[in-house]
């Protein structure tokens, strides 16, 4: 009887004993469960976040587009008629020849148009001054000649600024001997020259004594 008790005792310990383990085990298997939805939790809170952040951004972005566009509106909402007609006249201008800014409002002006209608409707209109000076430098050069410096000259009596003459002048290709011939031929066709007096004329062209040189060996003065 006394083995009998000893032995369910032993047996009430041993399954006592599994009871709280598998307990534990429970306990650990939800901790590690808990903790892997929060990181799945804390994964998908930062990712709305990130989502409502992109939003947000967006439609600051689109407000300010919008802003802008309200506010070019109203600009053009307080443009004059004569404002507009200068505008449109300058667009026209540009369509089939070349000007310097100073230039173009000058030409407004010429047109009839005060100077601040004429300096409005320029700042209106976008416009490369530095395509305006290459297309008006090869403009020049396909009707006469001209010594480097001296289109560079030209360029800026146009009303173009040393910088945006001197780019267009070197954007171009040119023979400068070649148009120093040219001139040289073009004063002999229209008055009579020495030797050395068409090579100091084509010098006070611009011309660099050799160029001016060869351009009378040229035409064989």
């Amino acid at each position: 009887m006394k083995k009998l008790s000893v032995l369910l005792l032993s047996l009430l310990v041993i399954f006592v004993s599994t009871a709280c383990g598998e307990t534990e085990e429970a306990e650990i298997d939800k901790v590690d469960s808990a903790g892997e939805n929060q990181t799945e939790e804390d994964v998908e809170s930062e990712e709305e976040i990130e989502e409502v952040e992109e939003v947000i951004e967006e439609t600051s972005e689109e407000e300010i587009v919008e802003d802008l566009a309200t506010e070019e509106t109203a600009v053009n909402t307080d443009e004059t008629l004569s404002q507009k007609n200068a505008v449109d006249m300058a667009e026209s201008y540009l369509s089939y020849t070349a000007f310097s800014k100073s230039g173009l409002i000058d030409q407004l002006k010429f047109e009839g148009f005060d100077d601040e209608d004429a300096t409005y409707a320029v700042n209106q209109i976008s416009v490369d001054w530095q395509d305006q000076a290459l297309t008006m430098a090869q403009d020049y050069l396909g009707y006469t000649a001209f010594s480097e410096s001296g289109l560079i000259d030209q360029l800026k009596f146009e009303g173009f600024n040393d910088e945006d003459a001197t780019y267009a002048v070197n954007q171009i290709s040119v023979d400068w001997q070649d148009q120093a011939a040219i001139m040289a031929q073009d004063y002999l066709d229209y008055s009579s020259f020495s030797r050395s007096g068409l090579i100091e004329q084509l010098e006070f062209e611009g011309f660099s004594n050799e160029d001016a040189t060869y351009a009378v060996d040229e035409i064989g003065l």
